[in-house]
């Protein structure tokens, strides 16, 4: 079980391909939200059950028909990769009714030592993929990542060659939004690093992200550029996973869109602001040189927040000592090395 959010219900995805090829006499359940089922589609033994958290699944009420539900697939080992007071209620009436429960150990207390101003204790914690094989070793299962699989690149159709075109230029995706503005790299250094990478003519540059407001803004990262397009709007989530699968590098902030390309086996660059690596929360199967992090010598207190949630006086341009040629350079060796 783990019901959001989408960055971290993608995280779940190569620890379960691996899972089931290595456990090939077990049956998963996956029980997320409905927007998801996507992520798991085509991994072998896997079957997907939506959560329906408006209707039939809401409140008490429906967590005790959730269990019902559950209950009638004959369930014998419940996984929380989730550890919230919805995931918390199901595990334990699954381990009343004598059934083996395990959940996801957040690490808040490391994770409270890493962001703290003072006294900070700056290491590396577990990953969460490290974290959730913990889950499935306490249920009796080793899972190992050491050699991961990925989905084949999805065959393109015909509307989506319409909007990207198709002549075989690099496809460079570029997610510039997050959840919190402490992890978005500022918008005018953001249009500097796509027109530069805008400059090589044999590359393609999409843009990704969603909402009205981000629509607008990536309009204006395009600038009549031929080479640059805005996805966000124009394709349904199901092709937009397609379209991803087939970049040959993806460039996002610390979000959803970069643990989307990981899961799919594409490179990641990511870029990180009050947020850092450290806390667990890199891209799948990617080179620490592919995350670049704001200068700590001049932004000592970083990272500030797990999340990016907690603002702080004076670090608002801390991403602003990643400079758009750093990115490009590693863009560029990205794809010589593709």
């Amino acid at each position: 079980m783990r019901l959001s959010a989408m960055g971290d219900v993608a995280m779940t995805v190569p620890v379960l391909r691996a899972f089931v090829k290595q456990h090939p006499e077990v049956k998963i359940t996956v029980i997320s939200r409905p927007f998801f089922k996507p992520f798991f589609e085509g991994i072998p033994n896997l079957s997907f059950f939506a959560f329906d958290e408006k209707e039939r699944h809401k409140g008490v009420a429906g967590l005790l028909r959730l269990f019902k539900d559950l209950k009638g697939l004959n369930i014998e080992a419940f996984a929380d990769l989730h550890n919230v007071l919805r995931s918390k209620v199901i595990r334990n009436l699954f381990a009343l009714s004598g059934k083996k429960t395990a959940s996801v150990d957040k690490g808040r207390a490391e994770k409270k030592a890493l962001t703290q101003p003072e006294n900070k204790v700056f290491q590396q914690l577990p990953t969460m993929f490290e974290r959730h094989i913990k889950v499935f070793g306490e249920l009796g299962f080793t899972v190992d990542l050491s050699q991961p699989e990925f989905p084949e690149k999805a065959i393109l159709s015909p509307e989506i060659l319409a909007l990207i075109g198709t002549n075989n230029r690099k496809l460079i995706g570029i997610a510039p939004f997050a959840q919190y503005d402490s992890k978005v790299y500022p918008l005018d250094l953001m249009q500097e690093l796509i027109d530069q990478v805008a400059l090589d003519t044999t590359n393609t540059v999409l843009l990704f992200g969603g909402g009205k407001k981000e629509i607008e803004l990536l309009d204006s990262l395009v600038s009549n550029k031929k080479n640059v397009i805005n996805m966000a709007g124009q394709l349904k989530f199901q092709q937009e996973l397609q379209l991803i699968s087939n970049l040959d590098v993806m460039l996002s902030m610390d979000s959803g869109n970069a643990h989307i390309a990981a899961m799919l086996g594409v490179k990641v660059i990511t870029l990180w602001g009050a947020t850092h690596p450290y806390a667990g929360f890199s891209a799948f199967n990617q080179l620490i040189e592919n995350a670049l992090v704001s200068n700590r010598n001049q932004f000592p207190k970083l990272p500030t927040s797990v999340y990016g949630n907690k603002k702080v006086s004076g670090y608002e341009e801390a991403m602003r000592t990643i400079l758009p040629e750093t990115i490009v350079l590693r863009i560029k060796k990205v794809l010589l090395n593709h």
